[in-house]
Protein backbone atom coordinates (compact mmCIF):
# COMPACT_ATOMS: atom_id res chain seq x y z
CA UNK A 1 0.00 0.00 0.00
CA UNK A 2 1.28 3.44 -0.87
CA UNK A 3 1.76 5.75 2.07
CA UNK A 4 -0.17 9.04 1.96
CA UNK A 5 1.85 11.99 0.75
CA UNK A 6 1.34 15.32 2.55
CA UNK A 7 1.38 17.80 -0.30
CA UNK A 8 1.96 21.48 0.49
CA UNK A 9 -1.21 23.51 0.79
CA UNK A 10 -1.80 26.64 -1.29
CA UNK A 11 -1.05 28.70 1.84
CA UNK A 12 2.25 26.85 2.39
CA UNK A 13 3.27 27.44 -1.22
CA UNK A 14 2.38 31.11 -0.85
CA UNK A 15 4.48 31.42 2.30
CA UNK A 16 7.45 29.83 0.56
CA UNK A 17 7.00 32.21 -2.38
CA UNK A 18 6.84 35.20 -0.03
CA UNK A 19 10.17 34.28 1.56
CA UNK A 20 11.86 33.65 -1.77
CA UNK A 21 10.63 36.87 -3.34
CA UNK A 22 11.47 39.05 -0.32
CA UNK A 23 14.98 37.58 -0.13
CA UNK A 24 15.83 37.48 -3.82
CA UNK A 25 13.87 40.19 -5.64
CA UNK A 26 13.53 43.96 -5.43
CA UNK A 27 10.07 44.47 -3.97
CA UNK A 28 10.77 47.67 -2.06
CA UNK A 29 8.27 50.49 -2.36
CA UNK A 30 9.20 53.47 -4.49
CA UNK A 31 7.69 55.68 -1.78
CA UNK A 32 10.02 56.75 1.02
CA UNK A 33 9.08 56.39 4.68
CA UNK A 34 9.37 60.15 5.12
CA UNK A 35 11.93 60.03 7.93
CA UNK A 36 14.62 61.44 5.63
CA UNK A 37 12.81 64.77 5.89
CA UNK A 38 13.88 65.11 9.53
CA UNK A 39 17.26 65.81 11.14
CA UNK A 40 18.41 65.82 14.74
CA UNK A 41 20.01 68.93 16.23
CA UNK A 42 23.56 67.96 17.14
CA UNK A 43 24.72 68.67 20.69
CA UNK A 44 28.47 69.23 20.77
CA UNK A 45 28.64 69.04 24.58
CA UNK A 46 26.11 66.46 25.76
CA UNK A 47 27.25 66.43 29.44
CA UNK A 48 26.55 62.69 29.51
CA UNK A 49 28.47 59.48 30.09
CA UNK A 50 27.54 57.40 27.05
CA UNK A 51 27.88 54.17 29.01
CA UNK A 52 25.05 55.28 31.31
CA UNK A 53 22.50 56.05 28.59
CA UNK A 54 19.39 53.91 29.05
CA UNK A 55 17.34 52.86 26.02
CA UNK A 56 15.15 50.40 27.91
CA UNK A 57 11.41 50.91 27.73
CA UNK A 58 8.07 49.29 28.50
CA UNK A 59 5.47 48.30 25.93
CA UNK A 60 2.10 46.72 26.75
CA UNK A 61 3.35 46.21 30.28
CA UNK A 62 6.46 44.28 29.25
CA UNK A 63 9.99 45.55 29.87
CA UNK A 64 12.15 45.79 26.74
CA UNK A 65 15.91 46.16 26.72
CA UNK A 66 15.67 48.37 23.63
CA UNK A 67 12.76 50.01 21.76
CA UNK A 68 12.83 47.44 18.99
CA UNK A 69 10.35 44.99 17.49
CA UNK A 70 11.31 42.21 15.13
CA UNK A 71 8.29 42.72 12.92
CA UNK A 72 6.00 39.93 11.75
CA UNK A 73 7.47 38.05 8.81
CA UNK A 74 7.16 34.34 8.38
CA UNK A 75 6.25 30.82 9.43
CA UNK A 76 4.90 27.62 7.94
CA UNK A 77 8.00 26.24 6.18
CA UNK A 78 11.28 24.69 7.34
CA UNK A 79 13.23 27.75 6.23
CA UNK A 80 10.74 29.93 8.10
CA UNK A 81 11.25 27.83 11.22
CA UNK A 82 15.01 28.33 11.03
CA UNK A 83 14.55 32.07 10.61
CA UNK A 84 12.03 32.36 13.46
CA UNK A 85 14.17 30.37 15.89
CA UNK A 86 17.28 32.43 15.10
CA UNK A 87 15.33 35.64 15.61
CA UNK A 88 13.83 34.40 18.88
CA UNK A 89 17.23 33.48 20.29
CA UNK A 90 18.54 36.98 19.71
CA UNK A 91 15.33 38.63 20.91
CA UNK A 92 15.67 36.76 24.19
CA UNK A 93 19.29 37.82 24.60
CA UNK A 94 18.49 41.53 24.15
CA UNK A 95 14.92 41.45 25.55
CA UNK A 96 13.40 42.97 22.43
CA UNK A 97 9.90 42.28 21.10
CA UNK A 98 9.09 39.83 18.32
CA UNK A 99 6.12 39.10 16.12
CA UNK A 100 5.62 36.10 13.86
CA UNK A 101 4.05 35.90 10.41
CA UNK A 102 0.39 35.11 9.86
CA UNK A 103 -0.53 31.93 11.72
CA UNK A 104 -3.48 31.14 9.48
CA UNK A 105 -1.36 28.41 7.95
CA UNK A 106 -0.99 26.77 11.39
CA UNK A 107 -4.77 26.79 11.84
CA UNK A 108 -5.20 25.15 8.42
CA UNK A 109 -2.38 22.67 8.94
CA UNK A 110 -1.40 22.02 12.59
CA UNK A 111 1.62 20.04 11.37
CA UNK A 112 3.44 23.32 10.67
CA UNK A 113 2.60 24.87 14.05
CA UNK A 114 6.11 24.11 15.31
CA UNK A 115 7.56 26.60 12.80
CA UNK A 116 6.01 29.38 14.89
CA UNK A 117 6.46 27.96 18.40
CA UNK A 118 9.47 30.01 19.52
CA UNK A 119 8.52 30.57 23.17
CA UNK A 120 10.95 27.83 24.23
CA UNK A 121 13.74 29.94 22.73
CA UNK A 122 12.47 33.22 24.17
CA UNK A 123 10.69 32.72 27.51
CA UNK A 124 10.85 36.37 28.61
CA UNK A 125 10.20 38.52 25.54
CA UNK A 126 7.12 40.38 24.39
CA UNK A 127 5.86 37.87 21.81
CA UNK A 128 3.07 38.70 19.37
CA UNK A 129 0.75 36.25 17.62
CA UNK A 130 -0.64 37.22 14.21
CA UNK A 131 -3.74 36.68 12.06
CA UNK A 132 -5.28 38.61 9.19
CA UNK A 133 -8.29 40.61 10.36
CA UNK A 134 -10.14 39.72 7.16
CA UNK A 135 -10.24 36.08 8.27
CA UNK A 136 -12.95 37.13 10.73
CA UNK A 137 -15.16 37.27 7.63
CA UNK A 138 -14.02 33.83 6.48
CA UNK A 139 -15.12 31.49 9.28
CA UNK A 140 -12.55 32.58 11.85
CA UNK A 141 -13.62 33.79 15.27
CA UNK A 142 -12.61 33.91 18.91
CA UNK A 143 -11.65 30.22 18.98
CA UNK A 144 -9.15 30.50 16.14
CA UNK A 145 -7.68 33.70 17.57
CA UNK A 146 -7.29 32.07 20.96
CA UNK A 147 -5.69 29.03 19.32
CA UNK A 148 -2.89 31.04 17.70
CA UNK A 149 -2.29 32.95 20.93
CA UNK A 150 -2.07 29.66 22.85
CA UNK A 151 0.20 28.09 20.24
CA UNK A 152 2.69 30.90 20.64
CA UNK A 153 2.07 31.52 24.35
CA UNK A 154 1.77 35.07 23.09
CA UNK A 155 1.41 38.26 25.09
CA UNK A 156 -0.84 39.90 22.47
CA UNK A 157 -2.47 39.27 19.11
CA UNK A 158 -1.70 41.28 16.00
CA UNK A 159 -4.61 41.64 13.59
CA UNK A 160 -3.05 42.65 10.31
CA UNK A 161 -5.00 44.82 7.88
CA UNK A 162 -4.06 44.20 4.25
CA UNK A 163 -6.78 45.19 1.77
CA UNK A 164 -4.36 46.04 -1.03
CA UNK A 165 -2.40 42.81 -0.64
CA UNK A 166 -5.62 40.79 -0.77
CA UNK A 167 -6.69 42.65 -3.94
CA UNK A 168 -3.45 41.81 -5.72
CA UNK A 169 -3.08 38.28 -4.33
CA UNK A 170 -4.55 35.64 -6.64
CA UNK A 171 -7.82 34.50 -5.04
CA UNK A 172 -7.28 36.93 -2.15
CA UNK A 173 -9.89 37.44 0.57
CA UNK A 174 -11.44 40.80 -0.25
CA UNK A 175 -14.63 40.94 1.84
CA UNK A 176 -13.72 43.55 4.47
CA UNK A 177 -17.35 44.55 5.12
CA UNK A 178 -18.42 44.70 8.78
CA UNK A 179 -14.94 43.95 10.14
CA UNK A 180 -14.81 46.83 12.61
CA UNK A 181 -17.70 45.38 14.65
CA UNK A 182 -16.07 41.95 14.67
CA UNK A 183 -12.77 43.47 15.79
CA UNK A 184 -14.66 45.21 18.62
CA UNK A 185 -16.12 41.89 19.79
CA UNK A 186 -12.71 40.23 19.64
CA UNK A 187 -11.12 43.04 21.67
CA UNK A 188 -13.79 42.56 24.34
CA UNK A 189 -13.50 38.78 24.59
CA UNK A 190 -9.88 37.88 23.90
CA UNK A 191 -7.90 37.79 27.18
CA UNK A 192 -4.80 39.41 25.65
CA UNK A 193 -4.39 42.85 24.04
CA UNK A 194 -5.17 43.18 20.32
CA UNK A 195 -2.84 45.20 18.09
CA UNK A 196 -3.90 46.60 14.72
CA UNK A 197 -1.17 46.50 12.08
CA UNK A 198 -1.03 47.36 8.41
CA UNK A 199 1.39 45.47 6.18
CA UNK A 200 3.13 48.33 4.41
CA UNK A 201 0.48 50.81 3.32
CA UNK A 202 -0.02 52.71 6.56
CA UNK A 203 -2.80 53.53 9.02
CA UNK A 204 -4.28 57.02 8.89
CA UNK A 205 -5.24 59.05 11.95
CA UNK A 206 -8.93 58.70 11.05
CA UNK A 207 -8.71 54.91 10.91
CA UNK A 208 -6.59 54.81 14.04
CA UNK A 209 -9.30 56.66 15.96
CA UNK A 210 -11.93 54.17 14.80
CA UNK A 211 -9.75 51.24 15.83
CA UNK A 212 -8.99 52.76 19.22
CA UNK A 213 -12.69 53.40 19.82
CA UNK A 214 -13.51 49.70 19.36
CA UNK A 215 -10.85 48.56 21.81
CA UNK A 216 -7.58 48.12 19.92
CA UNK A 217 -4.80 48.26 22.52
CA UNK A 218 -1.93 49.36 20.26
CA UNK A 219 -1.27 50.34 16.66
CA UNK A 220 1.58 49.38 14.33
CA UNK A 221 1.41 51.89 11.49
CA UNK A 222 3.45 49.73 9.04
CA UNK A 223 3.60 52.60 6.58
CA UNK A 224 4.81 52.82 3.01
CA UNK A 225 8.54 52.95 2.47
CA UNK A 226 9.59 49.33 2.91
CA UNK A 227 8.51 46.04 1.36
CA UNK A 228 5.58 46.46 -1.03
CA UNK A 229 3.25 43.50 -0.70
CA UNK A 230 1.52 44.59 -3.88
CA UNK A 231 4.84 44.01 -5.65
CA UNK A 232 5.36 40.72 -3.81
CA UNK A 233 1.94 39.37 -4.77
CA UNK A 234 2.23 40.77 -8.28
CA UNK A 235 5.61 39.08 -8.60
CA UNK A 236 4.24 35.65 -7.74
CA UNK A 237 1.02 35.98 -9.74
CA UNK A 238 0.57 33.86 -12.87
CA UNK A 239 -2.44 35.89 -14.02
CA UNK A 240 -1.42 38.97 -16.10
CA UNK A 241 -4.32 40.88 -14.55
CA UNK A 242 -2.93 40.37 -11.03
CA UNK A 243 0.63 41.16 -12.18
CA UNK A 244 -0.63 44.44 -13.63
CA UNK A 245 -2.35 45.32 -10.34
CA UNK A 246 0.89 44.67 -8.45
CA UNK A 247 2.81 46.98 -10.75
CA UNK A 248 0.21 49.74 -10.66
CA UNK A 249 -0.10 49.79 -6.87
CA UNK A 250 3.50 48.99 -5.95
CA UNK A 251 4.05 52.48 -4.51
CA UNK A 252 0.65 52.88 -2.83
CA UNK A 253 0.34 54.01 0.77
CA UNK A 254 0.93 56.52 3.53
CA UNK A 255 4.56 57.19 4.53
CA UNK A 256 5.54 55.90 7.96
CA UNK A 257 6.55 59.28 9.39
CA UNK A 258 3.22 60.81 8.37
CA UNK A 259 1.28 58.00 10.05
CA UNK A 260 3.23 58.35 13.30
CA UNK A 261 2.90 62.12 13.61
CA UNK A 262 -0.78 62.24 12.68
CA UNK A 263 -1.84 59.37 14.94
CA UNK A 264 0.14 60.77 17.86
CA UNK A 265 -1.49 64.15 17.32
CA UNK A 266 -4.99 62.71 17.76
CA UNK A 267 -4.12 60.30 20.57
CA UNK A 268 -1.17 61.11 22.85
CA UNK A 269 -1.43 57.83 24.77
CA UNK A 270 -2.11 54.89 22.43
CA UNK A 271 0.90 52.53 22.38
CA UNK A 272 2.38 53.12 18.94
CA UNK A 273 4.78 51.09 16.81
CA UNK A 274 6.56 52.72 13.89
CA UNK A 275 7.39 50.32 11.09
CA UNK A 276 7.58 50.50 7.34
CA UNK A 277 10.95 50.89 5.66
CA UNK A 278 13.11 51.45 8.75
CA UNK A 279 16.62 50.18 8.14
CA UNK A 280 18.82 51.44 10.98
CA UNK A 281 18.86 52.79 14.50
CA UNK A 282 18.99 56.42 13.38
CA UNK A 283 15.66 55.97 11.60
CA UNK A 284 14.27 54.13 14.61
CA UNK A 285 15.30 57.03 16.85
CA UNK A 286 13.66 59.52 14.48
CA UNK A 287 10.41 57.57 14.61
CA UNK A 288 10.53 57.49 18.40
CA UNK A 289 11.28 61.21 18.58
CA UNK A 290 8.21 61.78 16.37
CA UNK A 291 6.02 59.96 18.88
CA UNK A 292 6.34 56.20 18.40
CA UNK A 293 7.01 54.07 21.48
CA UNK A 294 9.03 51.40 19.68
CA UNK A 295 10.31 50.81 16.15
CA UNK A 296 9.68 47.68 14.10
CA UNK A 297 11.82 46.24 11.32
CA UNK A 298 11.29 43.20 9.11
CA UNK A 299 13.49 43.17 6.01
CA UNK A 300 16.83 43.81 7.81
CA UNK A 301 16.05 41.00 10.27
CA UNK A 302 14.95 38.65 7.51
CA UNK A 303 18.17 39.19 5.58
CA UNK A 304 20.29 38.69 8.69
CA UNK A 305 18.44 35.61 9.94
CA UNK A 306 18.61 33.99 6.53
CA UNK A 307 22.38 34.33 6.71
CA UNK A 308 23.09 33.18 10.28
CA UNK A 309 22.22 33.72 13.91
CA UNK A 310 25.51 35.61 14.30
CA UNK A 311 24.34 38.08 11.66
CA UNK A 312 21.22 38.74 13.74
CA UNK A 313 23.34 39.34 16.85
CA UNK A 314 25.51 41.75 14.87
CA UNK A 315 22.46 43.58 13.53
CA UNK A 316 20.94 44.14 16.97
CA UNK A 317 24.32 45.22 18.34
CA UNK A 318 24.62 47.95 15.72
CA UNK A 319 20.96 49.03 16.02
CA UNK A 320 21.41 49.53 19.76
CA UNK A 321 24.69 51.40 19.18
CA UNK A 322 22.99 53.67 16.64
CA UNK A 323 20.04 54.50 18.91
CA UNK A 324 22.40 55.12 21.83
CA UNK A 325 24.57 57.39 19.69
CA UNK A 326 21.52 59.48 18.76
CA UNK A 327 20.68 60.00 22.43
CA UNK A 328 24.29 60.83 23.29
CA UNK A 329 24.73 63.30 20.43
CA UNK A 330 21.45 65.06 21.20
CA UNK A 331 22.17 65.31 24.92
CA UNK A 332 19.41 62.94 26.07
CA UNK A 333 19.92 60.19 28.63
CA UNK A 334 16.65 58.31 28.02
CA UNK A 335 14.07 57.75 25.29
CA UNK A 336 11.56 59.83 27.20
CA UNK A 337 14.00 62.74 27.30
CA UNK A 338 14.51 62.36 23.55
CA UNK A 339 10.77 62.61 22.91
CA UNK A 340 10.46 65.69 25.09
CA UNK A 341 13.60 67.44 23.86
CA UNK A 342 12.42 68.72 20.47
CA UNK A 343 15.81 67.65 19.13
CA UNK A 344 14.25 66.54 15.86
CA UNK A 345 13.32 69.08 13.21
CA UNK A 346 12.25 69.04 9.59
CA UNK A 347 15.20 69.59 7.30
Amino acid sequence: MDLPVNLPTETENRKADHLRICLDEDVQSGVTHGLERYRFTHCCLPELDRSKIDIATTFLGKKLGAPLLISSMTGGTELAKTINFRLAEVAQQYKIAMGVGSQRIAVENPQVASTFAVRSQAPDILLLANLGAVQLNYDYGLAECQRVVDLLEADALILHLNPLQECVQTYGNTNFQGLLAKIATLCQKLPVPVIAKEVGNGISAVMAQKLIEVGIAAIDVAGAGGTSWAKVEGGRAEDPHQRRLGQTFGDWGLPTAECVTEIRAVDPHIPLIASGGLRNGLEAAKAIALGADIAGMAWPFLQAAHESVDSVYNLVDVLIAEITTVLFCTGNATLKELQQSESLRKS
